[in-house]
């Protein structure tokens, strides 16, 4: 068998909850994760979670999913939690109700966060704005380009990668 077919056909499983997934074909493989090893992450740094429907089904979009999250989303939000220092509160993840595209909550590059002063200073005094999004909000890029969006009443982070993790 050569050796791009079974990179094609291979799921691997690392660990409990976390598998790798992509062909050689991808431009890159992402690290997809479970809902349980997500909030064990997110627990470890003190960062919280909530959803007006007090559930985590993926399929409810009033509930707030992590279930396919990526591995490096993930990450990016311990990231800000620790260089941040301010209280976290996710209020949305991969669950149905969000934007489709390639860099989508559904496919698990994003993260909305509840909006409180000390993110709002930390992402506007650290990260560089960077315009507004197409929808007219502001946005701001860190160093390592994840890009945080001011939609009102949350951010919504776009994860390219970990955050420097």
């Amino acid at each position: 068998m050569k050796v791009r077919s079974a990179l094609t056909a291979l799921a691997l499983v690392v660990a409990p909850g976390v598998a790798v997934v992509g062909t050689a074909t991808d431009a890159f493989a992402v690290t997809k994760i479970s809902h349980a090893t997500a909030t064990q992450m997110f627990r470890q740094v003190g960062i919280t979670w909530s959803s007006s429907g007090n559930c985590s089904n993926r399929n409810n979009s009033t509930c707030t999913s992590f279930e396919q999250l990526n591995l490096a989303t993930a990450q990016g939000a311990q990231t800000l939690k620790r260089a941040s220092g301010c209280a976290l509160n996710i209020t949305g993840g991969t669950e149905v109700g969000h934007a489709s595209g390639t860099y989508s909550h559904w496919n698990g590059y994003k993260l909305d966060i509840g909006k409180n002063t000390c993110i709002g200073n930390y992402i506007k005094n650290y990260f560089s704005y960077s315009g507004l999004r197409g929808d007219g909000y502001p946005m701001w890029t860190s160093a390592s380009g994840n890009v945080y969006t001011d939609e009102g009443n949350h951010w919504d982070v776009l994860y390219y990668n970990c955050g420097g993790c």
